[in-house]
């Protein structure tokens, strides 16, 4: 499934790229061994000359690329004289000449490449590589995300609530971690810091918007449900139902955001911000931003 939506990402970037720029063929892939790149994703070709081609680190335009980790291009492929002729053969066939090639790079590491091309040796612009830069940002921002989600999923962050939830303690110590948590206070059990625990929460939430895999994205609002539902207590209050956009609006304000910050990371208008902000510390009868933060803990709405 992961390597399903990377390749969705791919193809959503380059048929972006192709759109905007004019390109007659974009095409480009990922890393999946650290050393190959298999390319992947097409649009606009005319013959399967390309589709599968394993670039290597050093070899072509690609490789280029991939070897020096920033944007290569040429204006004349067959002929050009800083990049080496190992893939002629496909590029002939294709009947590419201008190219460009561009990195997808995450974490400073180089994990793609995306490919522009005219069939006639003609310069390419600045529009041009501003676009083919932006695509590839694109593509870096979904892998990043995907990342993050992984790790979660693997446990780094939904173990703490888990751990102390399985730790064995007797009454009295059972009572006290029940009560820190209903509390809302800093220490965890299994030595996480709850607040740690709460800001890995925004985040994930002010992530799960940006996945386009509708089974990852609930999988990972799963992951959040169990951590809000770790911080709550046994009088937890019912009747109180908030919307996942006003729970991704309170997270970003629990983190300490402004009404501007929040709006940027969850790609809001303020307005709308200020908008969810005032349904939600309706519902939660709260007349401040914290006291709509604190009544959301004491809920189990908000690790």
């Amino acid at each position: 499934m992961p390597e399903l939506t990377e390749s969705v990402e791919m193809r959503a970037a380059l048929l972006r790229l192709r759109r905007s720029t004019g390109l007659e063929v974009v095409f480009g892939g990922l890393l999946h061994d650290g050393r190959r790149l298999r390319i992947a994703e097409l649009n606009g070709a005319l013959t399967p000359a390309l589709r599968g081609l394993a670039i290597s680190t050093g070899s072509g335009l690609g490789g280029k690329c991939l070897a020096l980790s920033r944007p290569c291009a040429v204006v004349d492929y067959p002929s050009a004289r800083h990049i080496t002729h190992e893939y002629d053969g496909p590029v002939t066939a294709e009947g590419l000449r201008s190219v460009i090639a561009v990195p997808v790079v995450v974490r400073r590491k180089v994990r793609g490449v995306l490919y522009g091309a005219l069939r006639d040796a003609l310069p390419l612009g600045d529009r041009v590589f501003d676009a083919a830069m932006a695509a590839a940002r694109d593509v870096e921002q979904a892998l990043a995300v995907r990342d993050e989600v992984r790790e979660l999923l693997a446990g780094r962050v939904a173990a703490g609530p888990a751990s102390a939830g399985r730790t064995s303690a007797g009454p009295a110590s059972a009572g006290r971690a029940s009560a820190g948590r209903a509390s809302a206070g800093p220490e965890f059990q299994g030595g996480r810091s709850w607040e740690e625990v709460r800001q890995a929460h925004g985040e994930l939430r002010e992530l799960a918007p940006q996945i386009a895999d509708p089974r990852l994205r609930a999988r990972l609002l799963e992951v959040c449900g169990r951590l809000e539902a770790a911080s709550a207590g046994p009088g937890r209050p019912t009747g109180v139902a908030l919307t996942p956009r006003e729970l991704d609006v309170l997270a970003a304000v629990a983190s300490g955001a402004t009404n501007a910050t929040a709006a940027d990371r969850l790609g809001l208008r303020p307005e709308t911000v200020k908008g969810y902000l005032r349904s939600t510390m309706r519902k939660l009868e709260a007349h401040t931003r914290l006291e709509a933060v604190v009544a959301a803990r004491r809920a189990g709405l908000l690790p």
